[in-house]
């Protein structure tokens, strides 16, 4: 691990207690495709992180016609840091993991946690168990589904999502954007 962290391995399973992580946070609440636009996404990530005491570093874990998923984290975090819950179960061994092509696999007995500390996967507010993400497998904008920039809740205009039961943070599937689905916000850097 990172200097200034330290370990902890429960059954088998690590994880990473202290400062040099980077959370991946669920919304308190799913959403339509119809978000208000990636700036209000990232607001909402904001504030539900800033009211739960947390540092308010986080933004949205969705492309859209402006930005890649794969650019939200600053460069100097993007491979030295693991990506957790917000428990330190740790997800990924660094953001750019996510991203080498083969959908960001997830261990299905991680849970992803919403700001508000409920498992996403398992609680009934999330009927369904997928994410809007407007990517590719590699984290880049799919140019014509991403909801029309994150502002249309129309069932004939779709969005790029991924079913968390398939196993994959970033799958392929295309879905209407009337969909209420999980949105997962990331931190996107540490304070030093």
């Amino acid at each position: 691990p990172a200097r200034n962290t330290w370990e902890v391995r429960i059954g088998g399973e690590s994880s990473f207690v202290g400062f040099l992580l980077l959370n991946l946070v669920a919304l308190n609440q799913p959403h339509s495709g119809n978000m208000m636009g990636l700036d209000m996404a990232d607001r909402m990530c904001y504030e539900q992180a800033k009211a739960m005491g947390l540092s308010p570093n986080y933004r949205a874990f969705i492309s859209s016609h402006k930005q890649d998923l794969v650019h939200v984290v600053y460069p100097g975090f993007r491979d030295s840091l693991p990506v957790t819950n917000l428990r330190g179960d740790v997800m990924f061994r660094n953001w750019q993991s996510i991203f080498i092509g083969n959908g960001g696999p997830v261990n299905p007995r991680i849970p992803i946690y919403s700001f508000d500390g409920r498992d996403v996967l398992a609680d009934p507010f999330w009927p369904k168990k997928s994410i809007w993400h407007g990517s590719t497998s590699r984290g880049l904008r799919v140019v014509d589904k991403h909801c029309e920039t994150w502002q249309a809740d129309d069932f004939s205009v779709m969005g790029q999502s991924s079913s968390l039961t398939s196993g994959l943070l970033l799958g392929q599937q295309t879905r209407s954007c009337s969909t209420e689905f999980i949105v997962l916000c990331i931190e996107t850097y540490k304070n030093s």
